[in-house]
């Protein structure tokens, strides 16, 4: 029996895949903001930013300026997916600077391995954004 193709216009509702170009254009203008200004939060540079969203600088920069008009790709808006959940559980588990100050902090925790949150999330692409994620919500006792 012949197995069909994955069909990437038809997603289970419920189920966020950012397959689909239409939810891509839709998200990327919500997700592109919210990146921006996080990586602002957290004092970083474009550089870091833009290898955070994965993206050139030259496009970190149309972003900054409000000039760039494409939309993210299915693994990019998974990375901007990841670093506001970052984000908004650092602001859940601390009440004060140290949400912000806190990925830019060399760090022991076992995912880090002293360097700091933003240096691993980009040497480790999206698996250590997302582990970084879940890392964050076990100390907020969230798993």
């Amino acid at each position: 029996m012949a197995s069909a193709a994955f069909d990437h216009t038809h997603v289970p509702s419920g189920l966020q895949t950012f397959a689909g170009d239409d939810d891509r254009r839709r998200l990327t203008g919500a997700a592109v903001k919210a990146v921006l200004r996080l990586v602002d939060a957290w004092s970083g540079s474009n550089a870091e930013g833009a290898a955070l969203l994965g993206v050139s600088e030259s496009t970190w920069d149309r972003m900054k300026a409000g000039s760039w008009e494409g939309s993210l790709s299915q693994d990019q808006l998974t990375r901007a997916s990841a670093l506001i959940g970052v984000f908004k559980g650092l602001h859940l588990l601390f009440a004060d600077d140290m949400a912000d100050r806190w990925p830019k902090l060399a760090n022991r925790g076992p995912i880090f391995d002293r360097r700091t949150p933003v240096q691993a999330m980009i040497e480790g692409g999206i698996p250590r954004m997302i582990e970084t994620r879940q890392y964050i919500d076990a100390l907020r006792g969230g798993f």
